[in-house]
């Protein structure tokens, strides 16, 4: 098929959406911003956040121009490459890193700061695209599992540390891309039963836990048309690896989390109330969204926002300004728009006429959807603060760049899919 150009070709729908999130997010960004500033500052004004954040909107326009002039070959072929010098920039961090609020995350250029975990969820996603579209894979190969696992820690081992598991925890998307691929489903099951067994011990206990699931074991074992030896010896042993995980949550809890950690799940679990202490953002945050009622108090009227009750109200907290100034439709506007753009891309993803950029594209997906998720969730006070901005919409030129970066990449697969063979 003939080439009809990129500007033909290239899907208006999802940069629509993308083009309307970033407005949104600014304007949202700016009135966070108006509690500390004089109302009658310039929307220029760039040393304020709002302005900041501006520049940082215009620098993706020639980010996007870029991506979209080099051909999508590039990103294949150069794919390791990029991870590795991905990976070394989160090595770098250890010795040239600057420390902000505890966290060794950024690079300091001046008055601006740059944090490459931002870029290695791109880049980690090119990698994995190209080992599974490199190689006739079968997932169910423990020794290929052993090798996409690396791929995915690698990244993960270096940000942990920082410590930042609020970007750490956005790894954990990846395994749904492997499951899609042809990984055994038990890797999302264990890890979804291991999340259950972790949270009800902290709720509940350890004797809890171990009776619950002797229970469970029991009744499984029971209603089986037929019991064999193989089965009680099966059940024996899944007893006592659950009930071992369950007794070593406590000292992971006391010896590995951070205090900071351990006092945000003890709040959303109802073992602590310090509602002016570490669980005043998530209580004012609850407030703010609670106040907006149906319609919201309208655009830069919000009496928290304008008060500064919620910190960090700019970056990971920019949806409670949503949901008092434009209210439950008007958050219901916002989400609607990332299902949109999440479901555009599983779509887009699904037509590629290569692995490569089929495999690519439920990465990102999954990116924007597990960062969307976590932050809402953790906003409306249901997941502990870790720290996961909101794509497009949480201040930050590293954050704002590096989710274009990753929509961008994949947009312009798409557009020269009819070149594809």
């Amino acid at each position: 098929m003939k080439n009809q150009g990129v500007s033909h070709n290239i899907d208006w729908i999802s940069i629509v959406i993308y083009m309307a999130l970033v407005i949104m997010g600014w304007l949202n960004i700016y009135s966070s911003s108006l509690s500390s500033v004089a109302e009658e500052t310039s929307i220029f004004d760039f040393t304020q956040i709002y302005g900041k954040q501006f520049l940082f909107i215009m620098f993706t326009i020639p980010i996007i121009f870029v991506i979209l002039f080099v051909e999508p070959k590039f990103y294949e072929k150069f794919s390791i490459i990029i991870f590795a010098i991905s990976l070394l920039s989160l090595a770098g961090l250890f010795v040239a890193g600057k420390t902000i609020a505890g966290q060794r995350c950024w690079y300091g250029i001046g008055s601006f700061t740059i944090q490459p975990s931002e870029f290695a969820k791109a880049a980690t996603s090119l990698a994995l695209a190209k080992y599974l579209s490199d190689v006739q894979i079968n997932l169910k190969d423990i020794n290929r599992q052993i090798q996409v696992l690396i791929i995915v820690m690698l990244p993960v081992m270096l940000i942990l540390p920082q410590p930042d598991p609020g970007s750490a925890l956005i790894y954990s998307i990846f395994f749904v891309v492997l499951f899609r691929e042809g990984m055994p489903g038990w890797y999302l099951l264990t890890g979804f039963i291991a999340i259950i067994i972790f949270v009800l011990t902290l709720a509940f206990g350890n004797p809890f836990i171990v009776i619950g699931i002797t229970v469970v074991i029991l009744a499984i074992n029971y209603f089986r048309s037929r019991l064999v030896d193989r089965n009680i010896i099966a059940s024996a042993i899944l007893l006592v690896m659950v009930s071992g995980f369950s007794f070593s949550v406590n000292y992971v809890f006391n010896n590995v989390f951070k205090q900071h950690h351990r006092d945000r799940f003890n709040i959303l679990l109802g073992k602590e109330v310090d509602r002016q202490g570490v669980g005043y953002n998530t209580n004012q945050s609850e407030i703010a969204i609670g106040s907006g009622g149906w319609f919201g108090k309208g655009y830069l009227e919000g009496t928290q926002t304008k008060g500064g009750f919620v910190p960090e109200q700019h970056t990971d907290y920019i949806f409670t300004t949503v949901g008092e100034e434009w209210g439950f439709l008007g958050s219901l506007v916002v989400i609607g728009l990332f299902v949109a753009l999440i479901l555009r891309i599983i779509y887009l993803a699904e037509r590629q006429k290569t692995k490569f950029s089929r495999v690519y594209g439920y990465c990102a997906a999954g990116i924007i959807f597990i960062h969307f998720f976590v932050n809402i969730a953790m906003v409306a006070g249901v997941f502990p603060t870790i720290g996961v901005p909101l794509p497009f919409f949480s201040y930050g030129g590293s954050g704002l760049w590096g989710f274009t970066i990753l929509l961008f990449i994949f947009l312009k697969m798409d557009a020269n899919k009819v070149n594809e063979w």
